[in-house]
């Protein structure tokens, strides 16, 4: 959520910067009040955020994996 904030303020202060010089002066509050809802509602992620819970999800399919496997050899043992 940090990044969306984030991005809606670089974009925001970009536009601010090409807005002081024009009479445009609400362009700046009418996309921040455009864009803000909007990224919100796609509650994006960090990059390091969605690199952790990827290394959780490959550790996890390796466990389970590895389950499997173990399930595989006791049903042979046993059959």
């Amino acid at each position: 959520m940090q990044n969306a904030q984030a991005f809606i303020d670089q974009v925001s202060d970009r536009i601010a910067a090409l807005a002081a010089s024009s009479p445009a002066r609400d362009l700046q509050r009418n996309v921040r009040a455009l864009l803000g809802p909007a990224l919100q509602r796609l509650e994006l992620v960090s990059r390091e955020e969605f690199d952790v819970q990827r290394q959780v999800l490959a550790r996890a399919l390796e466990r389970v994996q590895a389950l499997e496997q173990r399930i595989r050899e006791l049903e042979q043992k046993r059959g």
